[in-house]
């Protein structure tokens, strides 16, 4: 790890950490005024002067994930767990404002028709799966879960057949990979929605740092797709179709923009889902170029939770598992409040 060289930065007077488990306007005219004046006070440079670049990828800290009346909170452990992540996250942000050379948000943004959403399938009834229901490849085969022939008009010009063909090959591909079963989620991070939007204080602190180190924020957009999941910003779950034909490709831009950098840190949600699998697919890139490349990734451990849904599943042994591999690695598991500049 690396010895502390950098310094602190104060909290802005504006950050109340009550306010990160609500949803309001940022008020960016001012934020930019009083991140310049910041800076000048504070003497922080541009992020092109820094002689290290150190990446922060802040993975889905949205409203859909981040509050508890959105459609998939992250509770964790505690019940309250991506709030309390986030308060850590955004003292983080303050607190290295000069030391973080660019943010990267992801945007996990979906549409109603996908595969993994309950309209995408029916049953012999004619009704859709419920949301957390698990689709096996048996049950596709057995005609248990059957295509929505009606989608085909938006998804596959009209050919029903075609559609049916890749749901098979879909659940195959994810069998034969030993993935999780195709999950049926409820309508989530909905583009144009609110639940689709960053979590209003950390896009705050997000913007602050922004205007105060004159970088432009790097957001990415994954998971619009409508015939893969994509929990990982780095690549989709399936990548063609039965045929052969392409559906989606690596996010070979943003692998390299990572691997470029001389830290990476990576906090957001959830643990056990988008940020372990975006971590392992950045492992294998890593991997295939120079294996202590993962000596300079830091994973901000309180700054993430697992699923955790009480009385129904708990995801928590097989994050902390992940985390693991990860540290065996060589990645560096840290704390928000740990000197790693």
């Amino acid at each position: 790890m690396f010895s502390s060289s950098k310094k602190t930065f104060p909290l802005p007077k504006f950050f109340n950490p009550q306010q990160v488990k609500e949803v309001y306007r940022v008020p960016y005219q001012q934020r930019a005024a009083t991140a310049e004046a910041w800076a000048r006070e504070l003497s922080i440079t541009p992020a092109s002067t820094d002689r290290q670049k150190v990446g922060l990828l802040l993975i889905d800290v949205q409203n859909t994930f981040c509050l508890p009346e959105f459609e998939l909170f992250v509770g964790g452990a505690s019940g309250m767990g991506a709030i309390e992540d986030n308060i850590r996250l955004c003292n983080f942000i303050y607190r290295n404002l000069g030391n973080i050379t660019e943010i990267i948000p992801t945007m996990d943004s979906h549409t109603a028709m996908q595969i993994f959403h309950p309209i995408f399938w029916i049953d012999e009834l004619g009704e859709h799966p419920e949301p957390a229901t698990m689709i096996s490849l048996a049950e596709v085969q057995q005609g248990k879960w059957r295509v929505n022939a009606d989608l085909a008009y938006s998804l596959s010009d009209g050919d029903v057949g075609k559609l049916e063909q890749h749901a098979l090959y879909y659940v195959q591909k994810l069998s034969d990979r030993g993935k999780y079963p195709l999950t049926i989620w409820p309508y989530h991070s909905m583009l144009g929605g609110i639940g689709h939007a960053l979590v209003s204080a950390v896009e705050e602190a997000v913007f602050f740092h922004s205007i105060a180190r004159k970088v432009q924020v790097n957001f990415e957009l994954k998971g619009s797709n409508p015939l893969t999941e994509n929990y990982s910003v780095l690549s989709p779950e399936v990548l063609d179709t039965a045929d052969g034909q392409a559906i989606a490709q690596k996010n070979v831009g943003l692998i390299q923009k990572l691997i470029d950098f001389d830290r990476v840190i990576i906090a957001g949600q959830a643990k056990s889902h988008c940020v372990a699998w975006t971590i392992e697919n950045l492992l294998t890139e890593i991997s295939n170029i120079d294996r202590d490349l993962a000596q300079k990734v830091y994973l901000l451990e309180d700054c993430m939770s697992p699923v955790v849904i009480p009385g129904v599943v708990d995801f928590t042994t097989q994050a902390d598992a992940a985390f693991q591999k990860f540290a065996d690695a060589g990645m560096n598991l840290v704390k928000s409040t740990d000197a790693i500049f």
